[in-house]
């Protein structure tokens, strides 16, 4: 018997705490959508966007809600370029700063040597408003990545 119990408590210690970590409204809202998704090791929802029949394009559902004194917000992150050296040339900076501009919702941000488009949304949003972020999400970063890096690797 205590072998057992030991087994048991070293399977859920190797088995990621799913329950605890994600968003179960969200959870809820990409299933009513139909989105497949997978949650990560942080509890955010990956999300592979098929763009269009030849291109797809990662997206993240953050599960972690920030908050200021009067807002509630999700992020939603999908990943548009990624610099060769680490550092974004001065022309690409200047490039996704314009493309920011541009933009309905969201900005591009420089995580490490990532270029990451960041939609926020009310913490309260539909699942619709939530499925049409993340398609304007995929869309935005996809053609960046198409444009800038001529792949379809993030």
């Amino acid at each position: 018997m205590p072998i057992r119990l030991a087994l048991l408590a070293l399977a859920l210690l190797a088995t990621p705490a799913l329950a605890a970590n994600h968003d179960a409204v969200v959870k809820a809202q990409l299933e009513s959508k139909g989105t497949p998704f997978t949650i990560d090791e942080d509890g955010d929802f990956r999300i592979t966007v098929r763009v269009n029949d030849d291109r797809t394009q990662l997206v993240w559902v953050r599960s972690a809600v920030e908050s200021t004194d009067h807002f509630k917000v999700r992020e939603i992150w999908s990943p548009g370029y990624r610099a060769p050296s680490g550092d974004f040339t001065p022309a690409i900076a200047n490039d996704l700063l314009e493309r920011s501009n541009n933009l309905k919702l969201g900005a591009w941000v420089k995580q490490e040597d990532v270029a990451m488009l960041v939609i926020k949304i009310p913490a309260s949003a539909s699942a619709d408003a939530l499925d049409e972020a993340i398609d304007l999400a995929a869309a935005s970063a996809d053609a960046v990545e198409r444009e800038l890096l001529g792949s379809d690797e993030l």
